[in-house]
């Protein structure tokens, strides 16, 4: 059978198309995160409605965990965007030199205090998390423990061995709660406080949920927290009280960075684009109580609607400068009921 040439121009589509890739490669984006994993989902296919051709590779820990993991890799950086972690380690970063600057589409919509500083800022804040004491009602009862308005409720003898808290060089929430502690009572103050606490905890968590799920497991009376865990736990039936300490809560910022010098850059700062939109803080509104754009913020069954009035006045530049001092003095005097690490 005699073949007739193919006419030039389907030729050379087909030569065209069969030098082509079946798809084309997704760029892989390494996100280091201290996000709780049951948030991770539905921010990812949010961002991927807008960018499916990038893919995230999350690597989540607690943030003190983060934190000291990016530290150690300063010099040979693996993440290309660190989001989901606290303002007070995003300072900690941009002082060492490893944060790229960069003004997301959406920056003027973001409340300045919630940002850093500058045109092109190092980090841009998401949402704001704070201290929460979660106490279950019904172990209180059984036990007959005294009903707790105050941090210093908790130094009551009653409590002994009854309280957990997180460990502040794992957790940022525990790192959140014992910086807010020096900066309502005062350095000395502070450290009292804390001494006589530590009387009263039973076990020091990795993770700042852990204590609210115990509590709300009945496994001990009182666990020191934040709201969103709270909030979720008290939300599907658990019998505790949110409490509110009445002298002020230690809290910090979610917030987004680029690392410098990824390769990715195009891609990290999409991602940056999109956790500055007005869709993602609709997201974060879901979980928080105060976003960083304003007016956002949708009513928590379990938070008082008065809760950005409780939080204390929080200086991060402090918290930053002061980090390694703090968490160095807080293992040398606590950390033998802290559990141990995985």
């Amino acid at each position: 059978m005699t073949h007739l040439p193919l006419a030039p121009t389907l030729a050379a589509l087909l030569a065209l198309a069969a030098a082509l890739p079946a798809h084309a490669e997704k760029t892989v984006l390494n996100v280091y995160t201290a996000l709780e994993i049951d948030q991770l989902k539905a921010y990812q296919e949010s961002f991927n409605k807008s960018y499916p051709d990038i893919e995230i590779k999350w690597t989540r820990d607690s943030t003190g965990i983060v934190t000291a993991k990016l530290l150690a890799e300063k010099a040979k950086p693996v993440a290309d965007v660190v989001m989901g972690v606290a303002a007070s380690s995003m300072v900690v970063f941009d002082r060492e030199g490893m944060l790229q600057p960069y003004a997301p589409a959406n920056l003027k919509a973001i409340q300045p205090r919630f940002r850093a500083a500058g045109a092109a800022p190092a980090w841009v804040g998401m949402d704001v998390w704070g201290a929460a004491i979660c106490y279950n009602v019904a172990e209180a009862q059984k036990l007959g423990l005294p009903r707790i308005e105050s941090w210093k409720d908790l130094l009551k003898p009653e409590f002994k061995g009854k309280v957990v808290m997180p460990n502040p060089n794992s957790s940022g929430t525990g790192f959140l709660d014992v910086s807010a502690w020096l900066q309502i009572f005062g350095e000395q103050g502070g450290w009292q406080f804390m001494d006589k606490l530590h009387d009263n905890v039973a076990v020091y968590t990795h993770s700042g949920s852990k204590p609210c799920v115990l509590a709300g497991n009945g496994e001990f009376p009182v666990g020191i927290s934040f709201e969103y865990r709270a909030n979720a736990v008290r939300s599907k039936g658990a019998p505790i009280d949110v409490i509110f300490p009445k002298e002020g809560l230690g809290w910090d910022l979610e917030a987004i960075a680029i690392v410098k010098g990824t390769p990715r850059l195009d891609a990290a700062q999409k991602l940056a684009d999109w956790a500055s939109t007005r869709e993602a803080n609709e997201l974060y509104a879901k979980n928080f109580a105060i976003t960083a754009i304003p007016g956002i913020s949708t009513r928590l069954k379990y938070v008082p609607t008065d809760y950005e009035q409780r939080l204390v006045k929080n200086d991060f530049s402090w918290m930053a400068k002061n980090r390694d001092t703090i968490l160095a003095e807080w293992q040398k005097r606590y950390a033998a009921k802290s559990e141990p690490k995985k």
